[in-house]
């Protein structure tokens, strides 16, 4: 591949915002200009996923309060997953439900167990406005249903419950980059 083809090669890497970001708590607003500047941010938003080395990114995680995520995540079977959409609606979320290991760029090295459906489909569009329908299963399913809860505002931790929830939250004040970020509730 010629430089520029690979998602994120030609983007920024731009600063991650941390739990306790009012940003994180923002339901993000519907895109309407499918302009340049949308191009740009989807390729910084790749650009910080790979620099982070994770498997999804929500516009409002790079403090950008706007309905569009990336991913580039493997599903149950290790099938590679790439894309993006912009103003995802998170259409189906059914199957099983199933709790599984589930961590944050915005909460780095925390981790709980959350439950989430096993199957998922989204609908949105391009950075250009082409119509795209996403389907995922398994960890796929778990990431995209990850991503649409971040642009209404939640994170993974407002879905823990109990002593997970209890242990999640002490994690967070514990955590070195805690000092950093504004207080989290």
């Amino acid at each position: 591949m010629r430089n520029g083809a690979i998602p994120g090669s030609r983007g920024l890497v731009r600063p991650m915002r941390l739990l306790g970001d009012p940003v994180l708590a923002t339901s993000c607003e519907e895109v309407t200009a499918f302009d340049a500047a949308l191009g740009r941010l989807v390729e910084d938003m790749y650009a910080t996923m790979y620099a982070a080395q994770g498997v999804g990114l929500a516009a409002n995680q790079v403090g950008v309060a706007l309905r569009v995520f990336v991913y580039d995540c493997p599903d149950d079977e290790d099938r590679r997953h790439l894309g993006h959409v912009v103003n995802p609606r998170l259409v189906e979320a059914d199957g099983v439900t199933v709790r599984g290991p589930e961590g944050c760029l915005s909460l780095p090295g925390i981790e709980a167990g959350t439950v989430r459906h096993d199957h998922a489909v989204v609908e949105g569009v391009t950075a250009t406005g082409e119509p795209v329908r996403v389907e995922g299963t398994g960890f796929f399913a778990r990431c995209l249903q990850h991503e649409c809860d971040h642009l209404d505002g939640r994170l993974f931790t407002d879905r823990l419950t109990g002593l997970r929830r209890r242990r999640a939250l002490r994690a967070v004040r514990r955590a070195p980059w805690a000092a950093d970020a504004p207080s989290a509730t």
